[in-house]
């Protein structure tokens, strides 16, 4: 692993991170060639210095930033290459954790975040044997988790994009097909056709993709709150048969009987049906999201 991989791969991540900007829908807020403003306070309280706006922000201060809290945190001078730079986009983008999650999924191991002894050798093997799919995998599993945030339909276009020339690049780098692990060599990673740059005025936007900013699951609790209606109707157009016979039966009685008795089964069966699809939804949302328990796999 040539440890020199760290500056064409920062190079490939600044060129989709921009410059400035302060999305109302960004999670991350004020935000400096990728680096947020809350990040760099930290950064600079760290240092003993004063804060100061973002777009003040230095570019040894940069570099050391996505070198400590994003590089060093995935342990990417000990990744394959293309691998490294692919968790590193994801790191950028959605925090270390989760995309370390991304390239433990892909691997077949618990999903605990952490890059550890058993995640780096999983890597390496994958990478001699099948560097592509592992790619494949791990910006698929980003890709869909992206879906599911809630923030998808402002940043989605800028998103996917993203993805796709993560994808290509990585596929490149970690096959040999692009040979340059230099610093002066970064602006070969390859980039798809027309998206070096947005021109001046684009609507294409790329906000941070936290998984907090997920979507809301669907609640159970509803379709159970459904059935129990349906079974209290039920129980309710019973007790009123039992009751009919000394009192004045008549065609409109008997309509209602019937009528509550079909509410009762359809808010039943609608609630059980429900509870049954939020289960299986839920189950998916949490599997896309990595929120089901891990074990350990480090």
């Amino acid at each position: 692993m040539a440890r020199t991989s760290f500056a064409p791969a920062l190079n490939a991540v600044l060129r989709h991170e921009g410059g400035y900007s302060n999305h109302p829908d960004d999670p991350g807020g004020p935000t400096m060639r990728g680096v947020i403003q809350r990040v760099y306070d930290g950064y600079r309280r760290g240092k003993g210095l004063a804060v100061r706006p973002v777009r003040e922000i230095e570019e040894r201060e940069l570099q050391e930033i996505y070198r400590r809290q994003y590089w060093d945190a995935i342990r990417a001078d000990e990744l394959p290459e293309g691998i490294d730079y692919v968790v590193f986009d994801g790191a950028v983008n959605s925090g270390p954790a989760q995309s370390v999650k991304w390239l433990q999924r892909a691997l077949g191991l618990p999903a605990d975040g952490e890059m550890g002894a058993v995640t780096l050798a999983a890597a390496r093997t994958a990478a001699e044997t099948a560097p592509a799919r592992l790619v494949d995998d791990i910006c698929d599993r980003r890709l869909a988790m992206l879906k599911a945030l809630r923030t998808w339909p402002v940043f989605g276009r800028g998103w996917g994009r993203r993805v796709e020339d993560v994808r290509k690049a990585g596929k490149a780098w970690a096959s040999g097909a692009w040979a340059g692990t230099g610093a002066g060599r970064a602006s070969g990673i390859p980039v798809l056709e027309g998206h070096r740059a947005d021109p001046p005025g684009s609507t294409i936007t790329s906000g941070k993709a936290p998984v907090a900013s997920a979507r809301p699951g669907p609640k159970p609790q509803a379709g159970a709150g459904a059935a129990a209606g349906g079974l209290a109707a039920s129980a309710v157009s019973e007790a009123a048969r039992q009751i009919a016979p000394h009192a004045q039966a008549s065609a409109t009685l008997a309509l209602v009987f019937t009528g509550l008795t079909l509410l009762g089964l359809g808010l039943t069966l609608g609630g059980l049906a429900y509870v049954w699809w939020s289960a299986r939804a839920g189950a998916r949302r949490a599997a896309t999201l990595d929120l089901l328990p891990a074990g350990p796999a480090s």
